[in-house]
C-alpha cells in the first residue's frame, strides 16, 4: 500500500512539474498588431500591377486562384497540402476499423485586399489553415498569426512587383 501511495505521489508531482515547465507564455496579439503585420504599403498607384504580382506570387506557391475582382482589389486563393501519415492511418484503422479517422489534408486559404490610397497601394492578406480528416470533416480551422510567415510572403510580393515593373 505504501509503495502505491509513493508511486502515486511521484506521478502527481512529476506531472505537475511537466505542466508548469512549459515555455514562456505569449501575450495574445491585439487586432491592431495582427493587422500591422498582415499589411504592406507599396510606392505605386498601379493597383492592377500589385494585383498581378499578388496573383503570380500565389500561383508560384501552388495556390489556386478562386476569385479576383480588380475593381474591388480583392482576391481569394487556396492551396491543398497532403497531411496523411501512413503510421497514423495504420494505427487508426487498427484501433477503430472502418470508423477510423485521421488527418488527411489541409487547405490553406488566402484572401487579400489591394487598396489604392494616394500614391501608394496597400495590401492586406489573411491566411487560415483548415485541417480535414479522411472523411472530409473539418478537424480544425486556425488563422495564421505568425509574423515571420507574413514577412516571407510580402518579401515575395516585393520581388513580384519589381519583376512586374521591369516587365521580366
Amino acid at each position: 500500500m505504501q509503495k502505491s501511495v509513493a508511486l502515486l505521489a511521484v506521478l502527481v508531482l512529476g506531472t505537475a512539474g511537466c505542466i508548469s515547465m512549459g515555455g514562456p507564455q505569449v501575450a495574445p496579439q491585439t487586432q491592431l498588431q495582427i493587422r500591422e503585420f498582415q499589411t504592406r504599403a507599396y510606392e505605386t498607384n498601379d493597383q492592377t500591377l500589385v494585383m498581378k504580382a499578388m496573383i503570380n506570387v500565389l500561383q508560384d506557391d501552388n495556390y489556386i486562384l478562386k476569385n479576383a475582382d480588380s475593381d474591388l482589389g480583392f482576391l481569394t486563393a487556396t492551396k491543398e497540402v497532403d497531411l496523411q501519415n501512413r503510421k497514423e492511418v495504420f494505427w487508426s484503422t487498427f484501433w477503430s476499423g472502418d470508423k477510423a479517422r485521421w488527418k488527411k489534408n489541409s487547405l490553406v486559404e488566402c484572401s487579400a485586399n489591394v487598396t489604392q490610397l494616394g500614391g501608394e497601394c496597400r495590401v492586406r492578406a489573411n491566411f487560415q489553415i483548415k485541417v480535414l480528416d479522411n472523411t472530409g470533416n473539418v478537424i480544425s480551422v486556425e488563422p495564421v498569426r505568425d509574423e515571420a510567415f507574413f514577412q516571407e510572403f510580402f518579401a515575395k510580393v516585393d520581388k513580384g512587383i519589381f519583376l512586374q515593373k521591369e516587365r521580366l
